[in-house]
């Protein structure tokens, strides 16, 4: 299984993290999950403006949230030597940054915590149900723990 990874940052905030560390733990959540065959993931690091405009277009919420997913679906015709395209991960820089702030994080841990989430959703996870919420957090605790990164759902942790 291979694991192509496209990072645009578009956005000005120098606290974002460099592409190999953006890159690096979108594959290990892919990889933690199971999936298989050859993978596409596009990752897009925003503004508050634009993922507000997004949050508000595709999710009704007037506000700037921290990550958005969208995934791709099904894809026809695609040649059978092609990665499979798993959809979008937009991540905002500011609200990122703020959240670890206000809930005692380090920066990098949040950035770290928020892509492997967004990338499990685009993989089907989900968090509407107890039980969904479980073994989405479950699976993200696990994914972080094992590079270092304490479980983001503890006292202060939240999505």
């Amino acid at each position: 299984m291979t694991v192509q990874i496209d990072v645009q940052n578009a956005c000005d905030d120098s606290t974002a993290p460099e592409i190999p560390i953006v890159e690096s733990w979108i594959a290990r959540a892919v990889c933690a999950s199971g999936a298989g065959g050859d993978i596409e993931v596009s990752v897009r690091i925003v503004d508050a403006a634009e993922i507000h405009a997004l949050n508000s277009d595709y999710r009704a919420k007037d506000k700037p949230t921290n990550v958005l997913s969208f995934p791709a679906g099904d894809v026809a015709g695609l040649p059978a030597d092609m990665p499979v395209p798993l959809g979008d991960v937009v991540i905002c820089a500011s609200v990122v940054r703020e959240e670890a702030t206000a809930q005692g994080k380090a920066l990098d841990d949040h950035w770290a915590h928020m892509l492997v989430h967004g990338t499990l959703h685009l993989l089907g996870y989900d968090h509407e149900t107890e039980s969904e919420a479980a073994e989405m957090e479950a699976l993200e605790t696990r994914i972080l723990s094992e590079q270092g990164v304490a479980d983001p759902y503890g006292a202060a942790g939240q999505t």
